[in-house]
């Protein structure tokens, strides 16, 4: 009775108004079948129709068995030699459906054509895409039906097809029978997917996909109250949690709402937040796999009242005098015992004084340290190269600067752009200013690296730029400034190193062991992330960097940074090939090659 039923109410839902002829599965007997009657034209074969064709026959695919052409309902194997292409025109439609937990689909097809004389069912068969079979369904024909090009017109539909899983893609598979031996287009596949949760229920009643919907966020000063909506209680969450990032630190809270006083809505303080940094927020059920709801948050800075502070202002200016003067004082008083100590010391004994010394322990640095706050400026960081690889390499760490610079929000420092200071300053002083200057310092390593100053190329006869000798130079002086950071425990995030893929990694020299590695242009998320403190995984979310995750090369300066790497790589294999064909040399010294 419910088959009739629900066939009419396809009738009416699918299709409506269509002039096509639809065909629905009826029941029918294995003898009605054979002998060919009209009612029997589009049956449904159960699992008991089955035990009667092939006797002592299990399958735990129910009605669905792979039948060899030759013995398909007693046909002649001359129907194998026959073509039967697939169905056309595959289609899912979704049916009512009460229970909240599944979907119900009915599959409906169109016949194919070609070898449409010799058509004598269909096979239908649902997957879940990772999983097991869900359902089989088969169905066939009378025996001697004759169907001709005009019954392509028809629309086949399946039974229905129940208990789909709520968010979930399925395959769906229509196959035309007899399967041929010689011949591979006899199905069709589809896959579509069953709808949401909160599509068919409402977020309310889905646990899996609940996350808070109302969220309201007050600033009083530097305290800040978070409110949000409670989940349903037939939910069953006791716990939430709620984190925040901003700064390079990140904030934890576990909330357990009093839900005797309010059961609906839960109102909590954010404490331990800077004035002046943005945070990202996230606030979710303290369950596995919970949909957490994002939200910003920016500790603005409090201004006072002007005429509140006048007091206070005048006050400051009279201790500022007051200190002006006593620090004048103090300073001509020390500048008059330091002349009368000099002259002293000087009139005793000349010879024992030791300029050098005294000057050394002046000129010494002092530590300093620097608070780590928010700053509208972009982090600074020095490239360190060298220049012996070629004018191809410097070529490519010339565009890898201005990408830094234009696309990642990099205050970049490379002495090609600064002939002036260099001038100015030399070499060593310059990059040694640099170092002590710059938030971050990147070592670029190649082969140039390891080669001694006076090492030449090509036996000698050509003579080096000046500059291209430091490089080795001021490697070494970042090694040991890496070497003293790890030796005070300071944090090392300042070094790093990184190659190109035309460069291999033992090009790293041996003082840059302890600093970070990467390599380019592949890691650039990676030194992006390094540079800015910027986390780019989190549980449940992947932060993907506009320009620079996949599709730096679309922008002018990442194409030129791009071609420059292709040149460089072409142009070392050229270099290689030349070598090759000089072949070895007569002498061989192993003093050539140095590690720092």
């Amino acid at each position: 009775m419910w088959r009739g039923t629900l066939t009419l109410c396809l009738s009416l839902l699918l299709h409506s108004g269509s002039l096509e002829e639809q065909i629905h599965p009826q029941n029918c007997t294995l003898n009605c079948i054979r002998k060919g009657e009209l009612e029997c034209n589009y049956c449904r074969i159960t699992q008991d129709i089955v035990s009667t064709i092939a006797v002592g026959f299990t399958s735990p695919f129910g009605a669905c068995v792979p039948w060899p052409c030759h013995a398909f309902l007693g046909e002649t194997p001359d129907i194998c030699q026959h073509y039967v292409h697939a169905p056309q025109n595959v289609a899912v439609q979704m049916l009512p459906n009460l229970d909240p937990k599944h979907e119900t689909a009915v599959i409906s097809w169109s016949p194919s054509k070609y070898g449409i004389d010799f058509l004598r069912g269909f096979q239908v068969s649902v997957h879940a895409l990772g999983g097991a079979q869900v359902v089989c369904q088969l169905f066939l024909m009378q025996q001697n039906l004759s169907l001709t090009p005009a019954h392509t017109q028809r629309i086949y539909y399946s039974d229905p097809i129940p208990m789909l899983t709520l968010d979930t893609q399925y395959a769906v598979t229509v196959m035309a029978l007899p399967v041929p031996e010689q011949w591979d287009r006899f199905y069709h596949k589809k896959v579509f997917s069953t709808i949401t949760c909160p599509e068919k229920n409402g977020l309310e009643k889905c646990k899996k996909d609940w996350f808070p919907t109302y969220l309201v966020v007050e600033q009083d000063g530097h305290d800040i109250n978070v409110t949000f909506n409670l989940a349903p209680p037939n939910l069953q969450f006791g716990r939430y949690f709620s984190s925040c990032y901003g700064g390079r630190e990140r904030t934890y809270i576990a909330l357990e709402p009093d839900l005797k006083n309010n059961n609906t809505h839960c109102t909590y303080p954010l404490s331990q937040l800077n004035p002046g940094v943005n945070y990202t927020c996230e606030i979710a059920a303290d369950v596995v796999d919970a949909v957490k709801k994002k939200f910003f948050i920016e500790i603005l800075p409090i201004t006072e009242d002007p005429s509140s502070s006048l007091p206070d202002l005048i006050l400051l200016i009279s201790l500022l005098s007051l200190g002006v003067f006593l620090a004048t004082t103090l300073a001509a008083l020390l500048i008059v015992l330091h002349n009368r100590k000099r002259r002293k010391r000087d009139k005793l004994n000349k010879k024992y004084t030791a300029p050098d010394i005294c000057q050394q322990l002046h000129d010494r640095p002092e530590e300093q340290c620097v608070a780590v706050s928010s700053k509208s400026s972009p982090p600074s960081l020095l490239i360190v190269y060298s220049s012996r690889d070629g004018p191809a390499h410097v070529r490519v760490v010339l565009h890898l600067a201005a990408f830094l610079q234009r696309h990642m929000a990099i205050k970049v420092f490379l002495d090609l752009w600064e002939s002036l200071s260099l001038t100015e300053d030399g070499v060593l002083g310059w990059y040694s200013r640099k170092i002590a200057e710059s938030e971050f310092v990147l070592v670029i390593c190649s082969l140039g690296l390891h080669q001694r100053p006076q090492e030449k190329k090509d036996g000698g006869e050509e003579e080096d730029h000046p500059d291209q000798n430091m490089s080795s130079a001021i490697v070494a002086m970042i090694g040991e400034e890496l070497c003293r950071a790890k030796a005070r425990g300071q944090d090392l995030s300042k070094y790093i190193t990184a190659n190109f893929e035309y460069s291999k990694e033992t090009d790293v020299p041996a003082v840059m062991g302890l600093a970070s590695h990467y390599t380019l242009t592949a890691d650039l998320p990676l030194l992006f992330s390094h540079v800015h403190g910027l986390a780019l995984r989190q549980p449940g979310v992947c932060l993907q960097i506009e320009h620079i995750s996949e599709d730096y090369c679309k922008l002018p300066a990442g194409e030129a940074l791009q071609r420059a790497i292709l040149e460089a790589k072409t142009a070392l294999i050229e270099q290689h090939e030349c070598e090759d064909m000089k072949g070895p040399t007569t002498t061989t010294t192993t003093n050539g090659w140095m590690m720092l």
